[in-house]
């Protein structure tokens, strides 16, 4: 049948038809917590037992132009996981643990193999975290959005027990600073990459970035971590004062957000490798130290801040994916990051 949506740029039956393909993936996320099905109006999540004072914990964010360098590669199966270990992430400084996760896409002609791809990484982010997808909307917009270009955006609700919210109130002088690895730029401080790249050094997707072991889709398109497990094993054995996930901003803007008054961070750089792909940009872009300790993670991805006595225990969490390193010391000061 003649459909005049069709004609204006709007595929209905498109939209259904990636959606339907994406069913089986969304459903894998689904635990006894969840009481909607696919195609609700809204998500219905039953808050867990066992919680006295439950404290829900919210946050919403994009991948940025991560996406620009996704549409250059032709592959779209890691940014909607990178998304949700973002927002994951974002939630778990203040102790929270993820429940549910709904996804935004806005996109100018709706291609249902690459929604598929998106929302399988949706649906990988989701299950590993142990995290539900419980909603979503796809908004096709013809005119709106460049060909072959789309947006995301994702939303997260987590919940921590009252009395265990981690909001930096307890980081003293003397704390020890530690650091988990990141695996790349994650998802931060990609138009300066990408003008370094691909505008001033012409580079194409599958040249090597030097030092690295991997192409430029490779470093570029790396997955960004959840430290989910990591920190829960740290939980586990000791109490964390605070922590960071490094994001836009860089260790100068995120770390002092969680600095109670009176205090600020001594970072020595020379206390980690920085990975090749950072060392390529600084050097390749003429980025001075301090706006590349701004815009860039620098190979940490999320800094937790314990106390002093507690870091031998760190020694004995044998199943930790990634070792984490000692980066400095909480000292007096003005809520700042010194950089030795």
């Amino acid at each position: 049948m003649n459909s005049k949506y069709r004609e204006s740029g709007v595929d209905i039956d498109a939209a259904g038809r990636a959606m339907k393909r994406a069913g089986s993936l969304i459903r894998k996320t689904w635990n006894r917590q969840v009481l909607s099905e696919t195609g609700s109006f809204g998500g219905l999540f039953r808050v867990p037992d066992g919680y006295r004072e439950p404290v829900l914990v919210s946050s919403v964010d994009g991948v940025g132009t991560k996406l620009k360098v996704a549409f250059r590669c032709g592959r779209h199966d890691t940014v909607g996981e990178d998304l949700v270990n973002h927002c994951v992430n974002d939630i778990l400084v203040q102790g929270a643990r993820p429940l549910f996760f709904l996804d935004y896409l806005g996109t100018g002609k709706l291609d249902p193999e690459v929604v598929e791809q998106i929302i399988s990484g949706f649906a990988a982010g989701c299950e590993k975290n142990g995290c539900a997808l419980i909603g979503g909307e796809t908004a096709e917009m013809p005119g709106f959005y460049s060909e072959g270009e789309y947006d995301l955006s994702g939303t997260i609700v987590g919940i921590v027990e009252k009395s265990e919210i981690i909001d930096g109130s307890r980081i003293a002088e003397g704390d020890a600073v530690w650091g988990f690895p990141s695996s790349g730029l994650h998802t931060n401080g990609y138009s300066l990459a990408r003008k370094v790249i691909f505008e001033d050094l012409a580079m194409g997707v599958d040249e090597p970035i030097p030092e690295s072991g991997m192409t430029v889709a490779e470093a570029l398109l790396a997955v960004h971590r959840s430290y989910l497990p990591e920190i829960e094993e740290i939980l586990g054995v000791m109490e964390i004062n605070g922590l960071v996930h490094i994001t836009g901003g860089g260790f100068l803007d995120n770390i002092p957000r969680v600095l109670p008054e009176g205090k600020s961070v001594e970072i020595d750089p020379a206390a980690w490798d920085i990975p090749a792909i950072f060392r390529f940009l600084q050097d390749k872009g003429q980025v001075s130290r301090d706006e590349m300790f701004r815009v860039f993670n620098m190979g940490i991805g999320m800094v937790f801040i314990i106390n002093e006595e507690d870091e031998e225990r760190l020694s004995g969490l044998e199943h930790l994916r990634w070792s984490p390193v000692r980066l400095g010391s909480v000292i007096s000061g003005d809520r700042n990051v010194r950089l030795d």
